[in-house]
């Protein structure tokens, strides 16, 4: 197997200047002067991706995973190192890229077109692929700036899956749009890997990179910390972002939280159902805690509990007060437990967010975000968010019975 992509010893510096020059005059004069840091986003990446591959980078926001994409399709240069491609590349990166606002979607897949060096005429040949894999035919001669991000997504992918690139660059892009097209877009990717092409993706999807990923990176402030197999690379994200939260907590940083008013959190702790552990397994229960102090008596407070997944979507969003619990006044200190009796998620590291609030949320008194973690470990590796409690029931023409 032949490598396409070798990525060698690649770092990347970034300048971070203190001061911005207010003209342009001023920026002539101080050319070179302005004091400035240096931020490394990559630090001696080696990556070799094989034909036929699919390799996906994980990482949290930070890492280096969108900058090392950016290097491999020649946006940007590295400071050092060196990046070899064999193919045709077609990069789907953040929103927006590689889109101009101000010509309409079919003067956009014209552009993006001859960019990657094709020919008017095979433009004009795959153009109804493009438009109807977009879903978009209504908007088509409309100007990008009024697309919708969903439409955005919809036209960047449908060009680069229909230019017959060798390469497929994804950056977290999949995460726009609803749901009916994302999963036409993870058969595409399916339909190009049969094809042998090789595909590059970024995503959060634990459950997408052990089903569609041959490898898998995992970055850490601009460093690899491993490659090799998904499953691997999914545990090891996992136990970067669990040491990632810990390190806030030993700092006393609560991402996300603001000053308080008349109510304050002053801990948090997630309350395991084995001491032994500090993780789940599917449908097992767990305990939320929250200690808070109330500097004054307070009539109007309302506790709330959020969990999100890696790629923020919402899984549980609930308060005291949708759930019928009235705390009358709330004076001095105390403390609020969500006990949940069964957790129905599967393998992956969830975000908890804690907060309290006026029962009209006009007042927040205080909340964190991003700092809790809680741990879900899958042994039967089951894919997807949510477990189903199930089990097979097999029956034959011979009168065999049996139950798994």
């Amino acid at each position: 197997m032949g490598a396409v992509i070798e990525i060698e010893g690649v770092s990347k510096r970034f300048r971070l200047y203190q001061e911005k020059a207010s003209s342009l005059k001023e920026r002539v004069i101080k050319l070179g002067r302005l004091p400035y840091e240096e931020f490394w986003a990559l630090r001696d990446i080696d990556i070799e991706v094989g034909q036929g591959e699919t390799v996906g980078l994980l990482g949290h926001n930070g890492s280096g995973k969108s900058t090392l994409l950016k290097c491999v399709t020649g946006i940007l240069r590295p400071t050092t190192g060196r990046i070899a491609k064999a193919g045709r590349v077609a990069a789907l990166l953040e929103l927006g890229s590689g889109m101009h606002p101000e010509l309409t979607g079919r003067e956009n897949i014209y552009m993006n077109g001859a960019l990657l060096g094709l020919s008017r005429a095979y433009i004009d040949r795959i153009f109804d692929d493009i438009v109807g894999f977009s879903e978009i035919e209504t908007f088509i001669d409309n100007q990008v700036k009024h697309y919708s991000s969903g439409m955005h997504a919809r036209l960047a992918f449908a060009v680069a899956v229909n230019v017959d690139p060798e390469i497929l660059v994804i950056d977290e892009v999949l995460a726009v749009g609803d749901e009916a097209f994302a999963r036409k877009c993870i058969e595409r990717i399916k339909q190009f890997q049969r094809e042998g092409r090789t595909i590059l993706l970024v995503t959060h999807q634990a459950d997408m990179v052990r089903q569609i990923c041959d490898r898998a990176a995992v970055l850490d402030h601009g460093n690899l910390v491993m490659f090799g197999p998904p499953g691997d690379a999914v545990l090891t994200f996992r136990d970067t972002l669990l040491k990632r939260g810990l390190d806030l907590a030993e700092a006393g940083v609560t991402p996300g939280s603001v000053t308080t008013k008349q109510v304050r959190i002053v801990d948090a702790q997630i309350v395991y159902p084995d001491p032994t552990r500090q993780h789940l397994l599917p449908s097992e229960p767990v305990r939320i805690r929250l200690q808070y102090d109330a500097r004054e008596p307070v009539e109007d407070v309302v506790f709330a509990i959020n969990i999100h997944d890696q790629a923020g979507n919402l899984l549980l969003g609930t308060n005291t007060e949708i759930l019928g619990v009235d705390l009358g006044t709330v004076r001095g200190s105390g403390e609020v437990t969500f006990a949940i009796e069964r957790v129905p998620l599967l393998d992956g590291v969830y975000v908890v967010s804690l907060g309290i609030h006026s029962h009209d949320l006009g007042t927040s008194y205080d909340h964190r975000d991003q700092r809790d973690f809680l741990e879900v470990l899958n042994p039967l590796k089951t894919l997807g968010l949510v477990h189903f409690p199930l089990h097979v029931e097999v029956s034959t023409s011979h009168g065999a019975e049996a139950t798994f």
